[in-house]
């Protein structure tokens, strides 16, 4: 009678996320000899069902507007600043959904000159960022932008606002994550 009470009481702790094998786990640090066998007949007595974590999927963007050749070439590390920006986005999971960041990265100097944040993974979103990295950097002529070929870089909006501030377009290969690996989200988090 204790093993179902507890289970229940897991189940409702953990938010319905626990599945067999870490209600097992959890049931063993609590003292309770049982197998995997029996969790799974009794989660099924109770009707205690782990929920499924949402895939995360971006919407598609269409057809690419504009694919910037490769002026990068893999040449992370610059001699001044202001010479090449790298951008990427990521996304972060909350309680109210998806959040989606936006950062552009000095090369030479290796920090975020700018990032926004938005529920929408579109080119208002990398435009934001790059308005704020203009602004906080004035001097940006002869500046090489360097992403990834994501809908919202090839966007006919990002191209235009790149064209505006004097800022020239580069980009990755298609399916190359490594022409943009500098700038990726594991990356940032180290500098």
């Amino acid at each position: 009678m204790r093993l179902k009470a507890v289970m229940h009481q897991i189940h409702n702790e953990m938010d319905a996320t626990y599945g067999k094998r870490r209600m097992l786990s959890e049931l063993k640090d609590m003292g309770f000899t049982v197998g995997l066998e029996k969790v799974r007949r009794w989660m099924k007595k109770l009707n205690l069902v782990a929920k499924r974590p949402k895939l995360h999927r971006y919407p598609s963007g269409g057809l690419a507007s504009v694919i910037a050749p490769n002026k990068l070439n893999r040449q992370f590390n610059p001699e001044q600043l202001n010479t090449y920006w790298s951008g990427d986005i990521t996304y972060i999971r909350t309680q109210q959904g998806w959040l989606y960041l936006a950062i552009i990265m000095d090369l030479c100097s290796r920090r975020v000159i700018s990032w926004a944040f938005s529920d929408k993974p579109n080119s208002e979103l990398t435009t934001r960022a790059l308005r704020l990295a203009v602004q906080k950097r004035r001097a940006c002529r002869n500046v090489v932008f360097h992403s990834d070929q994501g809908c919202q870089y090839t966007s006919a909006v990002y191209q235009s606002s790149l064209k505006e501030f004097g800022v020239e377009s580069s980009m990755s290969r298609a399916g190359n994550c490594l022409d943009n690996a500098v700038v990726t989200p594991i990356d940032l988090f180290s500098i």
